[in-house]
């Protein structure tokens, strides 16, 4: 399949900038996968939508403030820091910006030395290894220097940086939102749990990969990035149970999905199980693992459009996708949702 096959066109002005007031009032697009029949709804609609007995899946990362902005020891120059991966011992992998000024044995320093981080490998597409050096708890440190590390689409500065967290995010991790779970409130989970739907959690933190556009013009071709996922055994017996009851597994995002059908490729059905993944999903893959999908709008020509289009046909998310352009849907992490069912 060719790349533009995914292609849609978007106008720049229904790219969501900031959030919308009130997490559950945004938009709900409800799309039957078999017949490609769209209804309009609101998001606290989502009920509705879910029987007693389903499970609702959802990704508890928790998003770094990772965009750090610092200066090099020796030379005084700016440089920008996006932390990505956690390589234990106070060592990380980050993209940096201008790269090119930054090789092994570099310094580069952060509120008066606050944070010091030394470069000890360099790697390709701007990536390098950094040593930390600090007095202190690394993650207070973060939390008082750094910021979101926001979609590059996204230009508004974010207000509220909790806005770009699930109001149940737990586990530190991602460079980037589970962004279908940033619709849900407290309240709207808890009146889903009274229904008789079983809530539960995984994690899989989100890398930067998710933002990298693919390059090759033959989608096989393209190499998924890396991340690492987690799940628990009471949620794979959670799982495996719903399924016996001939229940219903709804994902809540693109990365809930890569990691249930990670572990269900693997073992033919759900356990406890953690580690890497760079599953990728497209029109011709089946989707074993869930039988709905909650998701956001995606960028053209997206591995995740690609996704969503292997669970409802690429025919009916285009034509889905020309739908909400016209309707004038919010697109993207900011943006409204999509109910696949």
């Amino acid at each position: 399949m060719n790349v533009l096959d995914f292609d849609y066109n978007l106008p720049e002005e229904l790219i969501a900038q900031t959030p919308i007031k009130k997490r559950d009032t945004s938009r709900l697009m409800v799309l039957d996968k078999e017949t490609g029949e769209i209804c309009h709804k609101h998001f606290y609609d989502i009920i509705d939508y879910l029987n007693p007995g389903d499970t609702l899946v959802l990704n508890d990362t928790k998003v770094l403030p990772a965009r750090l902005i610092g200066e090099k020891e020796e030379t005084k120059a700016v440089i920008e820091v996006l932390l990505l991966k956690d390589k234990n011992s106070d060592t990380w992998e980050a993209l940096v910006k201008p790269a090119r000024r930054i090789h092994i044995g570099d310094v580069v320093s952060f509120g008066n030395g606050l944070l010091r981080l030394t470069c000890v490998e360099v790697k390709d597409e701007g990536i390098r290894v950094f040593k930390a050096g600090y007095d202190g708890i690394f993650y207070e440190i973060l939390d008082e220097l750094g910021t979101m590390p926001l979609p590059p689409y996204i230009h508004e500065k974010l207000e509220d940086k909790d806005r770009y967290q699930t109001v149940y995010a737990k586990e530190v991790g991602s460079a980037a939102a589970p962004t279908a779970g940033l619709h849900f409130t407290e309240e709207l989970l808890e009146r889903i749990k009274d229904k008789g739907i079983n809530v539960v959690y995984l994690t899989l933190h989100v890398g930067l990969g998710t933002f990298r556009p693919v390059k090759v013009e033959k989608i096989e071709e393209h190499k998924m990035h890396s991340e690492f996922y987690s799940l628990s055994s009471e949620v794979a017996d959670i799982l495996n149970k719903t399924r016996e009851d001939g229940k219903r597994i709804i994902a809540v995002g693109t990365t809930s999905t890569r990691t249930l059908e990670t572990i269900y490729g693997k073992f033919g059905e759900f356990r406890e199980d953690n580690g890497f993944t760079d599953i990728f999903i497209y029109p011709g893959k089946e989707v074993k693992s869930i039988d709905g999908l909650i998701t956001n709008f995606h960028l053209p020509k997206s591995t995740l459009i690609m996704l969503v289009s292997a669970i409802a046909g690429k025919d009916n998310i285009l034509n889905a996708y020309n739908v909400a352009v016209k309707e004038k849907y919010r697109f993207f992490s900011f943006g409204d949702a999509m109910f696949i069912k």
